[in-house]
């Protein structure tokens, strides 16, 4: 077997990368090697209880707790949220399924904070009757978050407390979570893991996403207790329905090929994965499992350059256990000429992005808006844009920095899809 421990520091070290933990969970086995320093600017080193933020894997277990309420039969997966939420000034048409498989159309990026206290998801939705509508409900796919503080809002109106407190009495304290919180307070009386940004390395100046976004990026745990959560999506038939495919996720970056209740799915070689990755301020977290192989690997970082780690030493993993790898990321075409039909401003919640030539070459520029500017360490943020395969002036690549992934920006008629997210045109 690989020295996992030794592999993670040579590639962590490689990406630039302060602080990780590779978690392995093999059909009975565990394996957990930390790596690094959870905070650079004090020095305090990783280890293998060390706390990290999900981010967005918080989404599966917000959805494990409407399949529980399904199950129970307090909600059917396809009731209009406003049977159920009577205050939500959304689309009438738009149901709890599509909120769990982004095709509500809700413009899903607002980051408002209302407030530290137990109404803080009820005060959220109030504000959603000002947030716009981009297609009709259940004819596309754009991620919405804003959609998962609705469904935590939903738990919390079934259960009859806060979305946190449900958490806890239906899979934290059930699960035997040891660190598995949402609080700064009780993330404090842990080993918590600090941000790092991309550019420089510095650490971050704000620790969480506001309280009011919990049910859509919330957590922060151990990679032990994320692999036991992994594990009861293996072993509980309740979940099952939770992997089988929804819809189509439109540009297959990284062998997705859909999306389930949540769960993201995966082809990597031929083989069923199912998973998330999350993205807060300054860290990020992967998780995949191969349901077959009763496999499952997390990646918990602290730093915006994991990007590249993720692909190196979870292929090497997967290799070593299935025989299959990450699939290969797009690649820019060589070659390729440009034209300037897609120049032009284009804006979502919370982001305003431009495209404009600049010395012969397309330049997408990336600003953060609104309520993102509160937590945004890098509200400004430009890529140069490279076409790809297909060569039909629509197909393009970008990436972070050199040394990362390349990732895919496509266009279509009136707005370019990116990072899962349909961003309409407004100028040009």
């Amino acid at each position: 077997m690989t020295d996992w421990s030794a592999r993670l520091a040579e590639l962590a070290a490689a990406a630039d990368v302060p602080g990780a933990v590779l978690g392995i969970w093999a059909d009975g086995n565990e394996i957990v090697e930390p790596y690094g320093l959870l905070n650079r600017r004090t020095g305090v080193e990783t280890t293998a209880d060390s706390v990290f933020h999900l981010g967005s894997i918080s989404k599966p277990w917000t959805s494990t707790l409407i399949v529980q309420l399904a199950a129970e039969g307090r909600l059917d997966l396809d009731d209009p949220v406003v049977n159920l939420l009577p205050e939500a000034s959304i689309d009438p048409r738009i149901t709890v399924r599509q909120l769990l498989t982004h095709t509500s159309g809700l413009d899903g990026d607002v980051f408002t904070d209302t407030g530290r206290g137990d109404d803080c998801l009820e005060r959220y939705v109030t504000l959603l009757a000002d947030v716009d509508q981009l297609f009709e409900p259940g004819t596309a796919y754009s991620y919405c978050n804003a959609g998962f503080v609705l469904l935590g809002r939903i738990v919390e109106v079934l259960d009859g407390r806060s979305w946190d407190a449900s958490l806890r009495a239906r899979l934290v304290e059930p699960l035997g979570l040891e660190a598995t919180v949402t609080l700064p307070e009780e993330a404090i009386l842990h080993r918590a893991a600090v941000g790092h940004v991309a550019t420089d390395g510095a650490t971050v100046s704000t620790w969480q996403l506001p309280r009011s976004l919990g049910p859509a990026g919330l957590i922060a745990t151990t990679a032990s207790d994320l692999l036991r959560f992994a594990r009861t999506h293996l072993n509980d038939d309740r979940y099952a329905g939770m992997r089988e495919p929804q819809v189509r996720y439109p540009d297959g970056a990284g062998g997705i090929t859909g999306i389930g209740l949540s769960w993201r799915l995966y082809d990597w070689g031929g083989r069923r994965l199912f998973g998330h990755d999350g993205t807060t301020i300054g860290q990020l977290a992967f998780l995949r499992v191969d349901p077959e192989a009763r496999l499952a690997v997390c990646l918990l970082t602290n730093s915006g350059k994991a990007p590249a780690l993720f692909e190196s030493v979870v292929d090497e993993v997967f290799t070593e256990y299935v025989g299959v790898g990450v699939p290969a990321p797009p690649q820019p075409a060589a070659d390729a000429s440009t034209d300037d039909r897609h120049v032009g401003r284009y804006e979502r919640a919370s982001a305003a992005l431009e495209v404009l030539r600049r010395d012969g070459k397309l330049v997408l520029t990336f600003q953060a808006t609104g309520d993102r500017l509160a937590f945004a360490e890098e509200p400004v943020h430009e890529y140069e844009l490279v076409p790809a395969e297909p060569l039909d002036g629509d197909h393009f690549v970008t990436r972070e920095s050199a040394g990362q992934p390349w990732v895919p920006v496509t266009f279509e008629p009136g707005y370019l899809f990116t990072s899962g997210r349909v961003t309409p045109r407004v100028q040009g």
